[in-house]
């Protein structure tokens, strides 16, 4: 048993570790603040992903709008690009550009213009034409 010192009561609490003995209170301390610490990233990056999770099922341009207001809410820290990506993957944009392309498309018809060719998906868009070599 180590003497305690003449001024130390006669008992000491559980914390209150022997010279050169294991601070275990102090080990439980350190790995409750690393796991709080973890737990809290953990929380906050999945808060702040939500808008893109949201928005996964929409558009693709819709997605990539949210996307970016997320990251300038990252690493900016305004609040105000991440509620705006919030309310923005709750939207459902609307579709202006197959309504248009029908109008064109039937205004092409009436005036017995050739429809437009359509673009060939396998090439790429902007390839130049191959030359063909001729050995005489």
């Amino acid at each position: 048993m180590i003497d305690a010192h003449s001024s130390a009561p006669d008992h000491l609490p559980f914390f209150i570790t022997a010279p050169g003995g294991t601070d275990v209170l102090m080990i439980i301390a350190a790995v409750t603040l690393l796991a709080a610490v973890l737990l809290a990233g953990i929380v906050f990056l999945t808060l702040h992903s939500l808008p893109e999770r949201l928005a996964h099922k929409g558009q693709k341009m819709q997605f990539e709008l949210v996307a970016v207001l997320c990251l300038l809410a990252l690493f900016t820290h305004m609040h105000l690009f991440w509620v705006a990506a919030l309310l923005l993957a709750f939207i459902d944009l609307p579709d202006f550009l197959a309504p248009l392309n029908r109008i064109a498309r039937a205004s092409e018809k009436l005036a017995d213009l050739p429809p437009p060719p359509e673009p060939d998906r396998m090439a790429p868009p902007h390839s130049a034409a191959p030359t063909a070599t001729t050995g005489a």
